[in-house]
């Protein structure tokens, strides 16, 4: 525990005088400015570690390498509190088994044991007998979730915000893809078939392929659930043309396949992994908890495994169908940190650890739920984040609307203005942005000082774009 604490120690000096070379510092220079007493090669771990992490990046060539802080760390909390030096996610408060599970996969690779897959965390669990959320996790997500439709069949919550949700679910689970589109793109993209300009066409086709994919979810009728006809269709919609292999789309992978920045290597034999993936069907239709058996499916598709690749994308979009079914309100995966999600998978890969990607489930289905149901809208403490940039959000869409932007036009102003922004919260304040925008209508305009008239003129272009 001593010599741990030692190493967080150091990494939280080297992330110190970086802080203090704006264009970037050499070995020697973070050695000379930090005055660690360490050999260079232990140096050379941490900032390698660092890298590892995201929180460091490197220019120049291996004679004149320069460390510099990432975006994500230049004003981030970990410059702040040397007992935890990586990124915190002050928007998602996570157990105390969350934060475990995030150290423990967050270690450089060389430091954690390589697994396999284990058939037994999947085997062992009982439907409606084990539980992955307690009954007061999931009492608070059912209270939060309620629509005023849930008398009504199978699927009316979700066609009735269905434009809302194409572009939402899309944007969200792209983005946790890396994908690069902004909201404002991927509504330009799903309404008008129009692609970004100095984007990448594998970009703009796993967005169309989440708007088929949400699409046949929805409107799907009573063949969709956990079944084979379901997912495997799912997974054919989700990577429509984004395979080496076309065949590929939809059918149950027949090698091995390893997972990037992890330990743990997939199961590869065939013909048990045809029968585990049907095994984890039947256990999910099983379930009668909607939420229970969206978070299963969360967990046990991405461990297994089944497809060549795209497995993520199908569990997030599954998850989605207990919410259907029973028109609760859907998972949109609104505003979750793609790193945070990434390491909550890492602990159910590496560690059959549910906690962290659990702590991220509620909190993004809570985030989800507020955006959709109208009787959770202005509820509790104001956001302070948009009231520091109150007046930055209202110019820039007071001269979208006043100057009669059209769709590309105003995706290349916010971007422009960004500019202006906080780096550290630059992405946040677009989406934010984007969101306004997308939100906009006859009964909400004037609290960003505009006129009827102006209004009007801006929407004829916005709608004839």
């Amino acid at each position: 525990m001593g010599k741990q604490r030692e190493i967080e120690q150091q990494i939280y000096r080297i992330l110190q005088t970086l802080g203090k070379f704006a264009q970037g510092a050499s070995l020697k220079e973070i050695r000379e400015a930090s005055g660690l007493l360490i050999e260079t090669r232990s140096l050379q771990r941490r900032l390698e570690k660092l890298k590892e992490e995201g929180a460091v990046y490197l220019s120049g060539n291996m004679r004149s390498t320069m460390y510099h802080l990432s975006s994500l760390t230049e004003k981030g909390a970990m410059l702040k509190d040397p007992s935890f030096p990586f990124e915190k996610s002050a928007e998602i408060p996570l157990s105390s088994e969350g934060e475990e599970i995030k150290m423990l996969v967050g270690r450089p690779l060389t430091e954690r044991i390589p697994v396999g897959y284990q058939a037994d965390f999947l085997l062992n669990y009982r439907p409606n007998i084990d539980r992955y959320l307690s009954n007061d996790e999931k009492r608070q997500l059912a209270e939060i979730g309620q629509t005023n439709t849930l008398d009504q069949p199978a699927g009316t919550y979700a066609r009735s915000v269905l434009e809302r949700l194409l572009i939402d679910l899309s944007w969200n689970s792209s983005r946790l893809e890396g994908n690069t589109y902004s909201l404002l793109d991927t509504q330009y993209l799903i309404s008008l078939g129009k692609k970004a300009d100095r984007k990448d066409d594998a970009d703009a086709q796993m967005i169309l392929n989440h708007k088929e994919a949400i699409e046949f979810l929805v409107q799907g009728g009573e063949e969709i659930d956990f079944n084979v006809y379901t997912i495997t269709n799912l997974h054919a919609l989700l990577a429509d043309n984004l395979l080496p292999d076309s065949a590929a789309a939809g059918r149950l992978r027949t090698f091995g396949v390893g997972i990037t920045r992890s330990v743990f290597t997939p199961l590869a034999i065939p013909q048990l992994l045809d029968d585990l993936f049907r095994t984890l069907l039947s256990k999910a239709q099983e379930i009668e908890d909607p939420f229970e058996q969206a978070f299963f499916i969360m967990v046990q598709l991405p461990y297994l495994q089944p497809f060549d690749d795209v497995n993520k994308r199908v569990s997030r979009l599954a998850a989605n169908i207990p919410f259907n079914k029973r028109n609760l309100s859907p998972l949109a995966f609104v505003d979750v940190p793609e790193e945070l999600y990434v390491k909550g998978l890492l602990g159910v890969y590496e560690l059959n650890r549910i906690d962290l990607l659990k702590d991220v489930f509620i909190w993004s289905y809570k985030r989800s739920a507020m955006r959709y149901a109208a009787i959770k809208q202005s509820l509790g403490e104001p956001d302070l984040w948009r009231m520091q940039y109150r007046d930055d959000i209202r110019e820039v869409i007071r001269a979208i609307i006043l100057e009669s932007m059209a769709h590309q036009q105003a995706v290349n102003t916010i971007a422009q203005y960004a500019e202006r922004i906080a780096e550290s919260d630059r992405q946040k304040f677009i989406t934010v942005v984007d969101t306004e925008l997308l939100s906009l209508h006859e009964g909400n305009f004037a609290r960003f000082r505009i006129k009827p008239s102006e209004f009007r003129r801006w929407q004829e272009v916005w709608k004839r774009d």
